[in-house]
């Protein structure tokens, strides 16, 4: 039986009676069943399972990578370490390095770590973005070639796009609320990430938030002394060594201006255009453009961003779109405009930036008022799978390539070993600094941006360990390797033709020479 209450206006409302154990409801959804799924976290897991499936197995160090790799490897003695480096990336696979050198091991370390990293960049969105434009915008990031292929990569690109994503997000949460704690403290140290592993970007990084800080209404003219506190703790490792290596901080840079090729006016646009096709590094950048279907998403990319911006204004929240877009194109400027070649990996910082203004628009256009249009839907999805059928088709390219590059570096360097080139031992000339890493050996230039001995330091060591001269096809006998043999280094892949030439066997008894690191 109902029973019934009155109320003041004289009307009764019905009321069910406590249920029984034939009214009792169904027993609820378990409440961890109803929680939404963790998207954020699922795409920083898929980026990283794409990497161990795609790109990990079988690819070796290329010659940066050695470089770094080698700071803090456990066997093998540290490459030159020239001026525009800097040893954040170093210091990241630190732990692993002390263990093995293996390339597999590093690249899974690598791997997992840049799929935390997404989630943690992304993650500090949360507050200024609906969660499935943070998704969509990390998987539009994430299935880039450039991305994918550099996240299990001994290199600092896709670090320093990373702290330029979480330092543009604590920004604009510490300008929005003043207690926001976790920005506050996030905003130095994001900033600090960046500089530690790129310390020009995080310069161009800054820029724009700095004025921001002092244009805004209410000014905040803290957050530039957080900004500036963050560059300097992070760029500290790399004053201070300009100063102990260098003779100070200017002579660094002018330095590492010059190995760059010089830093001013250089139209850049157009070679970082033709990398796309899955050029590592475009140097000199005067090869013809073969494949322009790889460089469609480039020139859509603005038109995106502006829908993005548009998306951003009707949200009234604005600035989610505005100042990433202008902060990417802040750290674009000097890759695109101020030096003479190009490499993909460098713009890194800039589409990790746009792929959420961009990932905003399209989803407003997919869904306008929170349901999606199937006609619109669909043709996203077609344009997208082509987008990333044109990613793939570079990155399995590339992957090929890479994985021919460490077979023919390992035989190589068995070929030295066999001829008695082992460590410990040095190693100079042609492809010396990326060899001497799987050879085990420590490389020594006698020229270039990575002179760090002399011909006559050369022969020294040569009669404590074996030193070998490695010279391409064309090349004459160098003064260096004067009455030293020869031996052919391999007959096929990348060093066909190759001749060492191999000093006189140490004298007995003789102690090895120390290398340095």
């Amino acid at each position: 039986m109902e029973e019934s209450r009155s109320l003041p206006e004289g009307r009764a409302v019905r009321t069910a009676p406590a249920p029984g154990p034939a009214h009792r409801r169904p027993s609820a959804v378990p409440r961890a069943a109803a929680r939404p799924l963790p998207w954020l976290a699922l795409t920083g897991a898929a980026f990283a399972l794409l990497q161990l499936i795609l790109v990990v197995p079988g690819t070796g160090l290329g010659w940066d990578e050695t470089v770094y790799a080698s700071q803090v490897a456990r066997d093998v003695p540290a490459a030159f370490f020239s001026a525009p480096r800097a040893r954040g990336i170093t210091y990241l696979i630190a732990p692993a390095a002390a263990l093995t050198s293996s390339a597999t091991a590093l690249r899974i370390t690598l791997a997992l770590l840049s799929g935390a990293g997404l989630w943690a960049a992304l993650r500090v969105w949360r507050r200024l973005l609906p969660t499935r434009v943070l998704a969509l915008g990390g998987a539009l990031f994430a299935t880039l070639w450039i991305t994918l292929y550099y996240g299990p990569q001994v290199m600092p690109n896709l670090w320093s796009a990373y702290g330029a994503l979480a330092a543009t997000g604590c920004f604009l949460r510490a300008v929005q609320d003043r207690t926001d704690r976790r920005a506050l403290v996030g905003l130095p140290l994001a900033v600090a990430a960046t500089a530690l592993m790129r310390p020009p970007d995080a310069g161009w990084l800054v820029l724009v938030p700095a004025v921001a800080a002092l244009a805004v209404p209410r000014r905040r003219p803290a957050l530039v002394l957080l900004l500036a506190g963050g560059l300097l703790l992070g760029a500290a490792d790399w004053i201070v060594e300009a100063y102990l290596r260098y003779g100070g901080l200017l002579v660094r840079l002018r330095r590492a201006a010059e190995i760059q090729g010089g830093i001013g006016w250089n139209l850049a646009v157009d070679d970082q255009i033709r990398s796309l096709d899955g050029r590592g590094l475009c140097r000199p950048c005067d090869v013809p453009w073969t494949h322009p279907v790889t460089a469609v998403w480039w020139f859509v990319l603005p038109l995106l961003t502006a829908g993005g911006v548009l998306a951003a204004v009707r949200a009234r929240r604005p600035a989610t779109a505005l100042l990433p877009t202008a902060v990417a194109v802040a750290t674009a400027v000097p890759y695109l405009f101020l030096i003479d070649y190009a490499a993909p990996r460098f713009l890194l910082p800039a589409y990790a930036l746009l792929s959420l203004p961009v990932a905003d628009g399209l989803w407003r256009l997919a869904a306008p008022a929170g349901r999606l249009r199937p006609r619109a839907t669909a043709l996203l999805a077609a344009a997208l799978a082509a987008h990333l059928a044109v990613q793939f088709a570079v990155l399995t390219g590339n992957t090929a390539r890479n994985r021919h590059m460490r077979q023919d570096f390992t035989a190589a360097a068995t070929a030295l070993h066999a001829l008695g080139v082992r460590p410990p031992c040095v190693l100079t000339g042609d492809h010396a600094v990326q060899l001497a890493y799987y050879a085990g050996c420590a490389s020594r230039q006698t020229a270039g941006p990575d002179a760090g001995a002399t011909p006559r330091q050369l022969r020294a060591t040569a009669a404590h360990q074996p030193v070998a001269v490695l010279v391409p096809p064309s090349a004459a006998r160098p003064v260096l390797a004067r009455g030293w043999r020869p031996a052919a280094l391999s007959g096929t892949g990348s060093f066909r033709g190759y001749r060492a030439y191999l000093s006189p066997a140490p004298e007995a008894g003789a102690a090895s020479a120390p290398t340095t690191r």
